[in-house]
């Protein structure tokens, strides 16, 4: 008797045959091997019915072999026949058949194995003849083109050939296509016969396309390993040829020429001896020799540094004051300091004794100075940008026993400029930071000291180098970061910012010439008016320097240069103040210029920053409280203690009775805007207190009245710095008037004349007279004696 198998889902319950590795497609045959157990239920089976049928579904990635479980299998499988059973060591071979899709349903555990009832999935008959016939062919090309790439393939794809049934293609290839047993059944498992044929014709083009690219990599790798043969083999020859020329006439080629270089560079005796042993060395090692490059290497550099003294040319203090001035507009007392260095520099017969260090805001010429003053020596220069540096050797360079050894920046500066007294610009030195590869700014010490650098020692380089010829220039932004020992060996000369009126003339002297130049343009085809050029600084650019300025001045460049080739206009085009907003857009500089309205509690103060000179706002107001004060805007401590000390100041000179202003029944709240920033100093001590008496008494100050200065519990009016910077910035945004400590009235001298004429300045001494200049009130000044004591400060003889 022999059983069907079922067409649609069947209470019967199969053996499941679980397959490791492989996907079973219908119409193909297998062999299995099963347990004792389970070969027993199949011979049984085919005793009784005469055909045994299992259920053969794909094990999942990383299944256990020992421990089945339906979780671990794929739903769906086929159904398999089963032809004849072998007997074989440690178990049975089930020679099987997959006649059908089915969707096993539930399974049931049985000791040692699975059974399971299944239901037959149909296929989606929408592939018709000349698809079939179309995509039939296209497989077996496609299964054609793979097999050519590897030899003796012809007995695989002859049977291919005679098969009529892409199912039938697919179900014979798919057991050796190199993809994943997922990627396998998810083939499987696709219903529809057309999106089947069309995905298993896109999987063998992919499959196609793997095989070509690594064929083609190990073709590279082949061809590559042969030429290295081929070269090494070459090589050998060559060093045979080369040791018998040695033997005739009694040279050798590796150290060819280098003697000669050695003796002709001037090198001082030390240095000499270490180059003659590496020449011999390189004679000893042969061309083959891992240490040939690196000795070569090493004595290409000894070769090429400057050691020989060049005749020094004679300063001209002359020459140089005409070219700073030619090249900087402005900046007349850092000129002054460095002619004055130049002429030291002469009367010591150019010995160089302190190094520079050009401190000042981003933008201010401190680079360009250092090109002047080359300029102006008639020596060559050398810059080497030091931010971001965090590894000494970068400075001294690596020691050459590591692969990739090369010297520091210093000795490669002094080979770029060939010559042993260059001027040297260590720029940005204040961005050297520290990290667990060494700290540079230590290594720097010994370049600038004028004491140690007649024997700087490069790692890399191995014998001492005299860098005292060198004209060392460092430039920072800010001193803050700077060690200060490494300070200490420098004399700063400090740059602040430029005045509108230097801002134009660099503008018209140097940066419109040097714009047009680099777009192509001159001065027959883009002109800026004068009003044009004030406006752009006014309006467009808000920064203590000009490099935001030429930038501003290219982009105008530019708006004309794309006009010019893609319109016709008429030339000279000139920009006017009317036309900026449509070449540059919108104004970008927009307050901090001066407030229109005066409000009680608002005053202006002015601060310094890294980038020059700045004004700030001091915003009060009061809610009914206890008397807290409440500080915002990311102040520093020192700033809290002012406000805290102008608390108690308002507090002692304007009570109740004067001010009518109760402060135990009211908080108060001090403001300063741009709260992302943060602020810090005692230097707003007088505008912190302004601005709560202004709250206190309801008195508006001057939005045109700026002031500075630290404050006391006293009431007294102390001096603080940065005054040149915070001058030019209030000038920039309109400040009219400025108090100050009368203690700071000299470094007004340091004010450019333009800025001071256009200013009112009001010198103070106590709070008193910051009140009376700034309110309008006339209050009594207090002693500074205080109950039976005197108020003393420690740092001073009390």
């Amino acid at each position: 008797m022999t059983e069907t198998p079922p067409t649609s889902r069947t209470d019967r319950e199969y053996p499941v045959l679980p397959l490791f590795e492989i996907v079973l497609f219908p119409k193909t045959r297998t062999k299995i091997r099963v347990d004792t157990d389970t070969a027993a239920t199949l011979i049984a089976e085919t005793h009784e019915t005469g055909t045994a049928y299992a259920v053969g579904l794909s094990a999942k990635e990383g299944a256990a072999t020992d421990d089945v479980t339906p979780e671990s299998l794929y739903a769906i499988g086929n159904l398999l026949e089963i032809r004849n059973i072998q007997p074989t060591d440690g178990g049975y071979i089930v020679n099987a058949r997959a006649i059908a899709r089915i969707k096993a349903q539930s399974f049931t555990a049985v000791p040692g194995r699975l059974t399971a009832t299944c239901e037959r999935i149909p296929d989606q008959d929408d592939l018709d003849a000349d698809v079939h016939r179309r995509l039939l062919a296209e497989a077996k090309e496609l299964i054609g083109r793979i097999s050519s790439r590897f030899e003796g393939s012809g007995h695989f794809t002859a049977p291919i050939e005679q098969m009529e049934s892409i199912d039938e293609v697919m179900g014979f290839v798919m057991p050796f296509v190199p993809v994943p047993v997922a990627e396998k059944q998810g083939l499987l498992e696709i219903i529809s016969e057309k999106v089947r044929a069309m995905s298993f014709l896109a999987l063998l083009a992919r499959v196609r396309e793997n095989i070509d690219f690594r064929i083609e990599v190990a073709q590279k790798v082949s061809d590559k390993v042969n030429k290295a043969n081929r070269e090494a083999m070459l090589r050998e020859q060559l060093r045979v040829i080369q040791d018998e020329l040695k033997k005739i006439d009694g040279t050798g080629p590796a150290g060819d020429g280098y003697r000669e270089k050695i003796e002709a560079a001037g090198m001082p005796e030390e240095v000499k001896k270490k180059a003659l042993e590496e020449l011999g060395k390189l004679d000893a090692a042969g061309p083959q020799n891992h240490e040939t490059p690196v000795i070569k290497n090493y004595l290409d550099l000894l070769v090429a540094l400057p050691w020989k003294t060049v005749e020094k040319k004679e300063i001209d203090i002359r020459e140089a004051k005409a070219v700073l001035e030619r090249n900087h507009n402005g900046l007349s007392e850092v000129k002054k300091r460095i002619v004055q260095h130049l002429a030291v520099m002469k009367l010591k017969h150019e010995k160089q004794g302190s190094i520079l260090l050009l401190s000042g805001p981003p933008g201010t010429g401190k680079t360009s100075l250092g090109k002047s003053i080359a300029e102006a020596l008639g020596r060559k220069y050398v810059r080497i940008s030091l931010g971001g540096v965090h590894d000494e050797a970068e400075i001294r360079g690596h020691r050459r026993t590591y692969v990739g050894a090369l010297p520091g920046r210093i000795i490669q500066g002094i080979k770029q400029a060939g010559t042993k007294n260059p001027v040297f610009v260590l720029d940005e030195i204040d961005k050297v930071s520290t990290t667990y590869a060494g700290d540079p700014a230590s290594a720097l010490l010994e370049v600038l000291d004028p004491e140690q650098n007649a024997s700087f020692s490069d790692h890399y380089l191995e014998v001492p180098y005299d860098l005292s010829d060198v004209f060392f220039i460092a430039t920072a932004n800010s001193l803050a970061t700077i060690p200060a020992p490494l300070l200490d060996r420098m004399e700063m000369i400090e740059i602040s910012g430029y005045t509108k009126n230097e801002k134009f003339a660099i503008a018209k002297d140097h940066l419109i010439p040097k714009t047009l130049e680099e777009h192509g343009l001159d001065a027959e085809k883009l002109v800026f008016t004068d009003d044009a050029v004030r406006e752009t600084i006014e309006k467009y650019t808000r920064e203590a320097g000009v490099r935001w300025l030429k930038k501003q001045l290219d982009r105008a460049a530019r708006h004309v240069s794309e006009k010019i080739v893609s319109e016709d206009i008429a030339l000279p085009f000139t920009v006017t103040p009317e036309k900026l907003s449509g070449i540059l857009g919108k104004e970008v500089n927009h307050p901090d210029s001066v407030r229109k309205d005066p409000v009680p509690g608002v005053v202006t103060g002015l601060a310094w920053t890294p980038v020059g000179g700045d004004i700030l706002f001091i915003e009060g107001t009061f809610m009914p409280g206890t008397g807290k004060l409440t500080l915002t805007g990311q102040l520093g401590d020192v700033m809290k203690e002012s406000a805290n000390i102008s608390l108690s100041l308002v507090r002692s000179r304007l009570t109740k009775e004067t001010a009518g202003f109760d402060f135990m029944t009211s908080d108060l709240h001090i403001h300063v805007p741009s709260g992302a920033t943060p602020k810090d100093g005692p230097s707003a001590g007088i505008t912190l207190c302004t601005a709560l008496a202004s709250l206190v008494t309801g008195r508006a100050v001057d939005p045109k009245l700026a002031m500075t200065g630290e404050i006391t519990l006293s009431g007294a009016v102390l001096p603080v710095g940065g005054i040149k910077e915070k001058i030019i910035a209030a000038h920039r945004a309109g400040i009219k008037k400025v108090i100050l400590p009368k203690e700071n009235a000299r470094d007004l001298e340091d004010v450019p004349e333009d800025v001071r004429s256009e200013l009112a300045f009001v010198q103070v001494e106590t709070i008193e007279e910051v009140f009376k200049e700034a309110l309008g009130l006339d209050l009594p000044p207090r002693p500074l004696a205080l109950g039976t004591g005197s108020l003393c400060v420690p740092a001073k003889n009390c």
